[in-house]
């Protein structure tokens, strides 16, 4: 189900009030049937493949905290075989496939067989992990196992973040499950205040910027240059952040107001004055989950050397393909495991030369340098993430900067907006866009470290509803209700 569709509307307030008027005793029951039938509406079968492996995580944690050392490893080993390998069936089997075939292909061979082509269930990565980060928590000792087969299952299904994340740990949210939570306006207030916002940068903001970014990146067949791919490439920048962080907001937001809590999953990423700090900003949830249960075990900063790179070149890799079973996915986590690697090699000698020229007297100048050069190599690493084949992410790097001349004489003519040649959409489409994208880095910066309900609080509750009613007034004059858009994480 989508949180952008006519279904939500009627299923959110049906599941919030139902919560509220049930005692504590069933609450839980209500929040995993409504769980189960969010999920369902896609692909109903797909929910047994969440409930294997929740009887498989829901015993292996008993058994690990019940059983001596090695028995201990044997099942939280046995617990993730399981979760990868349902993983890996469903969304790497056909990619490893196709790429044995190429391979046996370049010299001459054909391959007789096939496999399956599966859809991938909606939210497997997602809810996997949640799932991994379980036992390995219970092995640890930082997690009791959960005796309730209800509440383990909800851990794993819970509607607002199964999808789509944050990924959350047991430690955060299991003991939430079981605090009767009494209503309270302001936990209601603030639940739909995210909500809102997500839904506005979903809705006014990523979606009118896909209808631009789609006419070049899902035509692999065109032949655009210049100033199109970069329009393109810095627009899908801000598209996959306003609809990844909305969905994520929305998401808090719906917990929110039945007195949940989740993990904070952006903090202004697109601020940020380094490739590391960009990580700790993005996608908080999976970065940290990659950081203590992959990075930290391999030795993470602790490594010596070489060792230490290596490490941080295995983790991103495995990000990237985390998120997509394609080479483009792989490039893309390269490439960051890259800008980390280089980052750390010459910080030195940068500031030295810093120093050299003078910038140390003008730190603000040298951070807002250094916010734009990492938003534009995080725009430039994107490429491969939207491309929608390898050959085509090469392309679009290869003619990013070719006929820039003639683009520039063709803009003083005509429309280029409006021209078949580069965008499909009217010249106002575009502008409304430009300002949509400053005005998000404004109330950003505004924003600060703050949420939206942090800064409102402050406000007075005169500027609180002009600020109400500019959002609906905008919402309803520039939001695209055409269809509802898929969020993109959906297909991770």
């Amino acid at each position: 189900m989508l949180f952008n569709s006519i279904e939500f509307i009627l299923f959110f307030p049906l599941v919030t009030i139902g919560f509220y008027l049930l005692t504590q005793k069933f609450r839980w029951l209500w929040l995993l049937i409504a769980s189960c039938v969010f999920y369902m509406v896609a692909v109903p079968e797909y929910i047994l493949i969440i409930l294997f492996t929740i009887i498989v995580d829901y015993f292996a944690g008993i058994l690990i905290e019940k059983s001596e050392e090695n028995r201990r490893k044997f099942y939280l080993i046995l617990s993730l075989v399981v979760n990868i390998t349902t993983l890996g069936l469903y969304k790497y089997a056909r990619f490893v496939f196709d790429s044995y075939t190429t391979v046996i292909e370049h010299f001459g061979f054909l391959n007789p067989y096939d496999i399956w082509n599966w859809v991938i269930p909606l939210g497997l990565s997602f809810h996997t992990f949640q799932a991994m980060s379980y036992t390995i928590e219970v092995y640890r000792g930082n997690q009791k196992a959960e005796r309730h087969f209800g509440i383990y299952a909800l851990y794993v299904m819970f509607y607002p973040q199964m999808v789509a994340g944050p990924i959350e740990r047991p430690q955060n949210i299991i003991h939430q499950f079981y605090k009767k939570q009494v209503f309270q306006y302001q936990n209601v207030v603030d639940g739909l205040r995210l909500m809102a916002w997500g839904l506005f940068k979903k809705v006014v903001i990523a979606d009118r910027l896909s209808q631009f970014v789609d006419v070049v990146y899902s035509n692999p067949n065109t032949d655009l240059k210049g100033i199109p791919l970069i329009i393109a490439t810095l627009f899908f920048t801000i598209q996959i952040y306003c609809d990844f962080s909305g969905y994520s907001d929305i998401a808090l937001g719906a917990a929110k107001t039945m007195g949940f809590d989740l993990i904070k999953n952006f903090n202004r990423p697109y601020f940020a004055n380094s490739i590391s700090d960009f990580w700790r900003r993005w996608h908080i949830s999976l970065s940290t989950w990659f950081r203590d249960y992959l990075y930290i075990p391999l030795g993470g900063n602790r490594s010596a050397g070489s060792k230490k790179y290596v490490n941080l070149m295995i983790v991103f890799l495995i990000s990237g393909l985390w998120h997509g079973n394609t080479w483009c996915f792989v490039v893309w986590g390269g490439i960051h495991a890259f800008y980390q690697i280089f980052g750390q090699k010459t910080k030195e000698f940068r500031v030295k030369i810093i120093e050299k020229i003078g910038l140390v007297q003008f730190p603000k100048f040298r951070n807002a340098i250094n916010i734009v050069v990492v938003f534009l190599l995080v725009s430039f690493a994107w490429i491969f993430f939207r491309a929608i084949h390898f050959n085509f992410a090469v392309y679009i790097v290869k003619n990013l900067f070719t006929d820039l001349p003639q683009n520039f004489e063709f803009l003083k003519n005509t429309d280029f907006v409006s021209s078949q040649i580069y965008l499909t959409k009217p010249k106002d489409e575009f502008f409304k866009s430009l300002v949509l994208i400053l005005g998000l880095f404004f109330v950003e910066y505004k924003l600060k470290d703050l949420n939206v309900n942090e800064y409102l609080s402050k406000k007075s509750e005169y500027f609180r509803w002009t600020i109400y009613f500019l959002t609906v007034l905008t919402f309803l004059l520039l939001g695209v209700f055409d269809k509802p858009a898929e969020f993109i994480y959906f297909q991770f």
